[in-house]
């Protein structure tokens, strides 16, 4: 469904990825771990048409991306839930999720969409009249997932989804993550929370200083000795 090769990225003349190999085939969700300033958010922004890659190419089913527009590359169905989650918190939760599908054509299929993330997040719901500035974080990330998906995704990018939210909440969040995969959508995950985004991955690749230096099933990276070592302190 996707595949990143060769990929680099600088800021400003300063190489933030160096050289980064991944696919995500379709139905899978994969995992992109490491740990601060390794090139997580960067890979996944230049993928989303967010940050402008200076060498290497990304083609999403089939079709490269060079020169595609962030919006266009939504209507492709690729859809990003940025780190920090930035929504509008003036605004209600259910405008906030309306505002996900402002890329869609189908409109008159927009509320069947919505009700579909209403189902995966009951919570949303029952808050649709809230203001998104006044939701707990946890619930803000699930307002974020939730308006990613009204794009109506088939590869949805996820940066960070437990940054700075309660540990009651990581995991409903990943559990959420898994079921919303299991109705056919693919995931692409960046997390620091090692442990718990290959717990849920079918595959992951380890990034470090913007290369990647280690690939495998979830299990596999999960069960490495160095892996071990190296980020889970074991």
């Amino acid at each position: 469904m996707l595949n990143v090769s060769g990929l680099k990225v600088s800021y400003g003349g300063v190489l933030a990825v160096s050289k980064v190999d991944i696919e995500v085939a379709k139905g899978q969700i994969v995992a992109l771990v490491g740990g601060n300033g390794n090139g997580k958010s960067t890979t996944l922004r230049a993928v989303a048409g967010l940050n402008q890659a200076d060498q290497g190419d990304i083609v999403f089913e089939g079709q490269s991306l060079k020169g595609l527009p962030a919006h266009e590359r939504v209507g492709l169905g690729l859809s990003l839930v940025p780190e920090g989650r930035r929504l509008f918190p003036r605004l209600t939760v259910q405008r906030n999720l309306e505002l996900g599908a402002y890329t869609r054509r189908d409109k008159h299929e927009v509320a069947e969409t919505l009700d579909r993330v209403y189902g995966w997040f009951p919570i949303l719901k029952e808050r649709r009249t809230q203001l998104a500035g006044t939701m707990s974080g946890g619930e803000q990330q699930m307002l974020a997932i939730g308006r990613g998906l009204m794009a109506r995704p088939r590869l949805l990018m996820l940066d960070e989804p437990s940054w700075g939210i309660a540990p009651k909440f990581v995991t409903k969040v990943l559990d959420t993550i898994q079921h919303i995969n299991e109705q056919g959508v693919s995931i692409l995950l960046v997390e620091q929370n090692l442990h718990k985004a290959l717990a849920i991955a079918h595959h992951g690749y380890v990034i470090q200083t913007g290369r990647i230096v280690m690939q495998g099933s979830g299990r596999e990276l999960l069960e490495s000795e160095d892996i071990k070592k190296a980020y889970l302190g074991l």
